[in-house]
């Protein structure tokens, strides 16, 4: 009979246990649902920022300040980590990271795109853009920055912003002021065709590399030089191992913001408003500010003094125009030439 008495009980403890179990996971699904559908939720979104620059170059810095208001335009719904430096990816490796959603934005460079839609190699042309206004214009024509943007979508990836980081200069250990100079010299290039083929078309001698893996290689002789704006050549202290700048502007140097797009579209309405208010602003701060610290770092350069700063005139600056632009051609059927053709026509 005890025993009995002993079973009833142990069974009747039991059920209430389950019953509770249940009331709380109902009770979690709901709160879940309210969450998902703009309801009070505790839990943050964390959105995993990658870039592989300084945090003071212009990229850096517009990462930072796009955690700040994405984080105050959010309410607290958001939190924003910034990995710089390539702490967490390569340029080459953070478009698969954000295909499988590991990383939720990343600003890389053009070039690494062409590896998904050669179009994109329209920004690795030399000598496309005149300006950084030219190319507002051109990502903001549906002729070209909209049908960029628009192939992103087909690798369930979504286009977000430009951000500039400026033009770019050369630095070598070996003067260059005529396309004579390039003669035989090993650059660093982003993994391009349009870059090789450009540096090929002046006798010099390409090299695809990381862009981590630069100074090093500077110091160690490795390569004699390479492209690179100033913000970047200063941040990673390339002037310490390099004996000559040439301010060329020979070429642009731009980031695609871009994110996950099913992870974006399914961020609720309220975040999704907050965090396209926070890139607006950033990318209108970039635009305003990304050539005035170029300028600001080319001073700080040559306070350095361990560079020897060179400066083209218009008619040197014509012979890199005419010994480079030959490659147009070449690329045609591959960027399109009616992508090239639309550029062109910005000037």
């Amino acid at each position: 009979m005890k025993k009995w008495l002993m079973m009833m009980l142990a069974a009747a403890l039991m059920i209430g246990i389950l019953a509770g179990c249940g009331a709380r996971s109902q009770q979690n699904n709901a709160s879940n649902e309210s969450g998902e559908n703009g309801g009070a939720s505790d839990e943050k979104i964390i959105i995993k920022f990658s870039h592989v620059v300084a945090e003071n170059t212009p990229k850096g810095q517009a990462a930072e300040m796009f955690k700040e208001l994405a984080e105050e335009y959010t309410n607290g719904k958001v939190e924003v980590q910034v990995f710089p430096n390539s702490q967490l990816y390569k340029d080459e490796d953070v478009l698969a990271a954000i295909q499988q959603n590991n990383v939720q934005l990343a600003a890389p460079s053009t070039s690494v795109v062409t590896k998904l839609y050669p179009q994109w190699t329209l920004f690795d042309l030399p000598f496309i853009f005149k300006d950084e206004e030219n190319v507002q214009k051109a990502m903001e024509s549906p002729e070209i920055g909209g049908k960029l943007f628009t192939m992103l979508e087909e690798q369930n990836l979504l286009g977000l912003a430009m951000w500039d980081n400026g033009f770019k200069q050369m630095h070598s250990n070996k003067a260059i002021k005529t396309p004579a100079d390039f003669k035989g010299q090993k650059l660093r290039v982003m993994s391009s065709k349009v870059l090789e083929a450009q540096f090929k078309a002046v006798g010099a001698n390409p090299t695809p590399m990381a862009f981590g893996e630069v100074y090093s290689a500077l110091e160690q002789g490795v390569i004699d030089g390479g492209e690179n704006t100033l913000s970047n050549v200063y941040s990673q202290k390339m002037h310490e191992v390099q004996k000559y700048l040439t301010m060329s502007n020979h070429g642009y140097l731009g980031y695609a913001v871009i994110t996950n797009a099913d992870f974006w579209n399914g961020l609720p309405e309220d975040v999704r408003q907050g965090l396209e208010k926070a890139l607006a602003e950033t990318t209108d701060w970039v635009r305003e500010n990304s050539k005035r610290l170029n300028e600001e770092q080319l001073e700080l350069i040559k306070q350095a003094g361990t560079t020897e700063i060179i400066e083209l005139t218009e008619e040197e600056r014509q012979a890199w125009v005419d010994a480079m632009t030959v490659i147009y051609s070449e690329f045609e059927n591959e960027i399109g030439k009616d992508l090239i053709d639309a550029a062109k026509a910005l000037w």
